[in-house]
């Protein structure tokens, strides 16, 4: 079957629709060039004698086109290769704009880097208002630039100050902003789309537009040099494709269209071949797969498929249990949410309402959808029936007789089919399912906090946990648009299990008497969001100290403590962003915070602080954490080192263009982990011991990857 069909209307008009066979996506490859290229060879050759104009659109309900086929980018990621395609691409969207009858872009869903390039190719455009519609170039998100076009068409369209969100930052644009900074020319219901675009068309060849004023030399200077320095700001100088699409763009309001396509090309094919883009392509691949994650290889298929779920119940309205109901809520789900008294539910719910009122001021929702998904939470501080729930999602506190005596209820309370679910975050799966009468029925279904916000669902899989119950909640994980990740049912699961040694080892050296600003400054320099006190304010005190318990508890090795330090800061209630005050202090509805210096001077801290060290932090944090992370593969916690990586970028944030903790070790390689690992256990104990699988890779010169490059001297 063809990528592309070609008809004509009556007025002359030649549709050509894009519609790959047997995806829900339209992409460009080899073959959609070769076709797109003999139409265009039919169009030529008419010399308009046949079709008046041109139309381009999608039959796909949501996506109009989503740019290259970055599968087939991979196999051969070769300069050569690469420096073809971006040629290929540009000589196929330049003969759109050449042809002698006008051309118009129908665009329907997202039209996203090649998708919005073939569309700025086109002399007008016309977008659908439907919400499903979105037009960006998010090349610099994985370490590319817009090559086709993209960097050189868009600041000559719109000017500059408004290609550059879309260039540097990947911004996508619904249809009304897009028509007011002149990205499109007319917009409508999608049924209207190729009415609108033959009124376009009948105004014949776009005419040149007026020169944008901020694209003239003085101004361009000015806007570059703030563009640049909020790059670095964002980034930390760590990602080279903003920077780069910053000069290719500005570079290119001179000259020729030609030479800007040409500076695209030297430009793209550098970014392209270097290591940031070979990471962050590799994140792209890692949550594509996630979205089509199947169930574990050593499990039976399910009996019976999983059921859509259409209506579910939230246990415990408290941060987490009202954020998983206003996100099922918001993607079309019938909620009831329940909690053992009035006054937390009704705190839930006004915790959901502001949710559902900032969506509306992002313009994620009209204020119609918002109240729309607020009307699907049904809130409930006394028994109602539930037997009519498909899935029931246990948030309520970190205490394991509490979620026992909870699901001995709700086991009673549910039909025989429903999915029974815990959102905990270490406590053991099969200890909860221990008392029902069908464990089997439990799996875990952990979200992280802000739900919103995070992407990362770690889905745990119990010993007793079904075929059935695992597949119903990947697919409900999924369908939600959250990316799942497996984890068995170990301490800590995956994240936190990695993470606690990360950020305790933070705690630990500053009782040894080094800043918190120092400390949290060195990572932040490495590449990750936050540092590690800071991220400690952000999970909450209280809770790290129960997870660090917990792996203590039941983990065989030792797991480090904050001791005396955290029971005092707890004792005061610095428990983070939620109290306040934590290492930090929080002002009430502002993302900055002061180092809180007051915890410097504890009870039994040094009088004297010490010099920053990041040689040192970088070996006492990210060592334990690489360590950590070979154990969870040592222990089949995770079946793959890319289930480490995947979760730990999108459940922490840890530094993208490295790859995650495994992909980083790589880099270091397995010996010069073990021997910083052995001279740390010899000075501070066997918390550095490194695990058995890290000594063995040492030994046989082995890596996590076996495409990963030579290890760094």
């Amino acid at each position: 079957m063809p990528n592309l069909t070609r008809s004509l209307l009556p007025s002359g008009t030649c549709v050509l629709t894009f519609d790959r066979p047997d995806s829900s996506a339209n992409i460009f490859d080899a073959d959609t060039f070769a076709e797109l290229n003999a139409h265009l060879d039919w169009l030529e050759s008419t010399e308009g004698a046949v079709a008046k104009g041109l139309i381009l659109a999608s039959a796909k309900p949501k996506i109009f086109l989503a740019g290259a086929d970055l599968h087939g980018f991979t196999k051969d990621p070769s300069p050569e290769k690469i420096s073809d395609l971006i040629r290929l691409g540009h000589r196929t969207f330049a003969r759109i704009t050449k042809l002698r009858i006008p051309s118009c872009a129908a665009i329907h869903g997202l039209a996203l880097g090649g998708g919005c390039e073939v569309s700025l190719a086109c002399d007008w455009r016309v977008a659908s208002t439907d919400k499903e519609t979105k037009i960006g170039l998010p090349e610099t998100m994985i370490g590319i630039l817009p090559g086709w076009g993209g960097s050189t068409l868009l600041p000559r369209l719109v000017g500059l100050p408004a290609a550059l969100p879309m260039i540097l930052g990947g911004k996508q644009m619904a249809a009304v902003p897009a028509l007011k900074i002149g990205l499109v020319d007319a917009v409508g219901p999608r049924e209207s789309l190729l009415p609108q675009a033959e009124k376009l068309l009948a105004k014949g060849k776009r005419p040149p537009g007026k020169r944008q004023w901020a694209n003239l030399a003085p101004a361009a200077a000015l806007i570059a040099r703030k563009a640049k320095g909020d790059v670095l700001a964002k980034t930390g100088g760590h990602y080279p494709a903003p920077l780069r699409a910053l000069e290719v763009a500005v570079q290119n309001l001179r000259g020729t269209v030609e030479e800007g396509f040409e500076n695209e090309r030297k430009a793209f094919v550098e970014l392209a071949t270097g290591p940031e883009a070979r990471q962050l392509l590799g994140i792209f691949m890692l949550q594509e797969r996630a979205k089509k994650l199947p169930l574990p290889a050593d499990m039976a298929a399910p009996a019976k498929p999983a059921p859509e779920i259409k209506r579910a119940a939230v246990i415990g309205a408290g941060v987490m249990g009202a954020g998983i109901a206003q996100w099922l809520a918001a993607r079309g789900t019938n909620v009831l949410l329940k909690d053992v008294a009035a006054e937390p539910l009704a705190k839930g719910m006004q915790g959901i309402g502001k949710l559902f009122g900032d969506a509306v001021k992002r313009r994620r929702f009209t204020p119609a959808e918002a109240q729309a998904a607020r009307d699907r939470i049904i809130p409930a501080a006394t028994d109602v029936p539930m037997r009519d729930r498909e899935l029931v999602i246990e948030a309520a506190l970190e205490k394991l007789e509490v979620k026992q005596e909870l699901f001995r209820a709700l086991e009673k309370a549910v039909g025989p089919d429903a999915v029974l679910a815990t959102n905990t975050s270490a406590l053991s799966v099969d200890a909860i399912a221990s008392a029902l009468e069908r464990p089997e029925r439990l799996v875990g279904i952990h979200f992280f906090n802000p739900v919103h916000k995070m992407q990362l669902v770690e889905v745990v899989r119990g010993p007793r946990t079904s075929p059935e119950a695992l597949d119903a909640a990947l697919r409900f994980v999924k369908a939600i648009g959250k990316l799942p990740v497996i984890a068995r049912d170990r301490p800590g699961f995956i994240v936190n299990r990695i993470l606690t040694p990360y950020i305790a080892q933070a705690g630990l050296l500053l009782i040894e008497g080094y800043r918190t600003r120092d400390i949290d400054r060195a990572m932040e320099r490495f590449g990750m969001p936050m540092g590690p006190l800071r991220l400690m304010d952000e999970v909450g005190l209280d809770i790290g100290r129960h997870v660090a318990a917990d792996l203590a508890a039941r983990l065989d090795q030792p797991v480090p403590q904050l001791g005396a330090m955290g029971d005092e800061m707890i004792g005061r209630k610095w428990l983070g962003r939620k109290t306040g005050r934590g290492f930090y202090v929080h002002a009430p509805g502002s993302k900055k915070a002061e180092v809180n210096v007051d915890v410097e001077r504890l009870p039994g801290m040094p009088t004297e602080m010490k010099p920053a060290n990041a040689a040192l932090f970088h070996d006492r944090l990210l060592l334990p954490m690489i360590n950590e992370a070979a154990r969870v593969l040592e222990e089949g916690v995770a079946d793959a080192p890319e289930d480490v990586d995947f979760a730990m970028i999108f459940g922490t944030g840890f530094a993208p263009f490295r790859g995650g903790p495994l992909r980083y070790a790589d880099t270091l390689g397995a010996q010069k982990i073990v021997a910083g690992l052995e001279a740390l256990a010899a000075k501070h104990g066997g918390t550095f011991a490194p695990c058995a699988r890290l000594k063995e890779m040492a030994r046989d010169g082995k890596k996590f990857y076996p495409d990963a490059p030579a290890a760094a001297a």
